[in-house]
């Protein structure tokens, strides 16, 4: 099975990845690589920070190496945290603090101006210099209170009407089929397949 290296730090995305790629491809985190980097995301969009990641692994370690940039927008918010999502209030400051903050931002906010969607941008990088992204989204909306204990990040509070649930109340399997990230790593496991 080909080894790919994710460009993350992130345990519980790692856990996501696995679950979608790792019938087909052996994922290992940067750590488990032996990897230590830390990437500067300066980029305006997901995209660029995916590539920016993968490509600078890549030149480590000289395999194929995915990346991905991945974030919250609330339109009420102007799209706000959108790629700054994970510096949202400060690197350091815990998704609990971040969720409650956006939830007192919409405190008045009607359903209809509550809309918002997870983005998430892979990038693969591969040995020749080659680089490849794709781009995933679900729409949902924020919710009134924090609800749920699977997921991360924002999942608390990004509600999707059509389950009645937010995203941290549902089960991975649930998640990776209907997710921004589980549709962009299908995406980019087809590119993948077809190297």
């Amino acid at each position: 099975m080909e080894k790919i290296i994710f460009a993350t730090k992130n345990k519980d995305k790692i856990k996501e990845i696995k679950a979608v790629l790792g019938d087909c491809f052996d994922v290992i985190s940067m750590q488990e690589a032996g990897i230590e980097a830390d990437i500067v995301e300066d980029g305006s969009t997901f995209e660029e920070n995916a590539k920016k990641k993968a490509l600078e692994v890549m030149k480590l370690c000289s395999c194929i190496v995915l990346a991905d940039d991945s974030g919250l927008e609330v339109d009420y918010l102007d799209k706000a945290p959108g790629v700054y999502s994970a510096r949202f209030m400060g690197e350091n400051t815990s998704y609990d603090i971040k969720n409650n903050e956006i939830l007192k931002r919409l405190e008045s906010v009607s359903d209809d101006k509550r809309s918002a969607r997870f983005v998430c941008a892979v990038a693969a990088a591969f040995p020749d210099g080659s680089c490849e992204v794709v781009r995933g989204t679900i729409e949902g909306m924020i919710g009134y209170e924090i609800k749920g204990d699977n997921g991360f990040g924002y999942d608390p509070i990004f509600y999707l009407p059509e389950l009645n649930k937010t995203t941290a109340q549902l089960t991975m399997e649930e998640k990776n089929k209907i997710s921004h990230r589980g549709k962009a790593l299908r995406l980019i496991k087809e590119i993948l397949l077809k190297k």
